[in-house]
């Protein structure tokens, strides 16, 4: 496993000739595409309806297990980023904190995942989990992650989407329901009331 780890990212990571555009490319996709999520949850909370506030509310608190459990991970079992090891190109800074699994990769897919075991949000979903295959590469790309650690983060973000999706019931309905419905009306009522945000 780990020559296999090794061999994948030896493919994958930059050379010191990539082109400066390529490398470019891979640090937006690095750093800031994952700045679409808080974006997608204010918006949705925002300007959407009942029907996409409830998965989203979903899909935050999913990504905040599997975030905890993400740094428990790393804490029991710290694994060194490659630039700490050190092995390959190292083109984006970063601390040398533990590197599996990877954090940004946990939150696009727990979050692409969770709206996508949602029917009127699976669409959306998709968008996410498609959108999380550039940040994979391009962290490996930079040299801040190895393979592994994107394949600890997919399997984290699938079992802890869809533990919490089993827990919607009895968790995720009350919480919404009693909870954050009832604080977005208190909070939002004057917008509310002029029509400016959907009740």
């Amino acid at each position: 496993m780990e020559s296999l780890n090794l061999t994948l990212f030896q493919a994958l990571n930059a050379s010191p000739e990539a082109p400066q555009a390529l490398r470019w490319l891979a640090e937006a996709c690095a750093v800031y595409l994952i700045w679409l999520i808080p974006v997608l949850l204010v918006v949705g909370w925002l300007r959407g309806s009942d029907r996409l506030r409830r998965p989203l509310l979903e899909a935050f608190l999913a990504t905040l297990v599997a975030l905890v459990m993400s740094w428990l991970i790393g804490w029991l079992w710290p694994t060194p980023r490659p630039f700490m090891v050190p092995v390959g190109q190292h083109f984006l800074a970063h601390a040398a904190t533990a590197s599996f699994p990877s954090s940004h990769l946990t939150i696009m897919l727990t979050m692409g995942a969770s709206l996508w075991l949602h029917p009127g949000t699976r669409r959306l979903g998709r968008y996410l989990l498609l959108l999380a295959l550039p940040v994979a590469w391009a962290r490996i790309y930079l040299g801040v992650h190895f393979p592994q650690d994107m394949l600890g983060a997919a399997l984290l973000a699938a079992g802890i989407a869809g533990l919490v999706a089993a827990s919607r019931s009895w968790l995720i309905t009350p919480l919404y329901e009693r909870v954050a419905r009832r604080l977005f009306h208190r909070l939002f009522a004057p917008l509310i009331r002029r029509g400016w945000l959907q009740p």
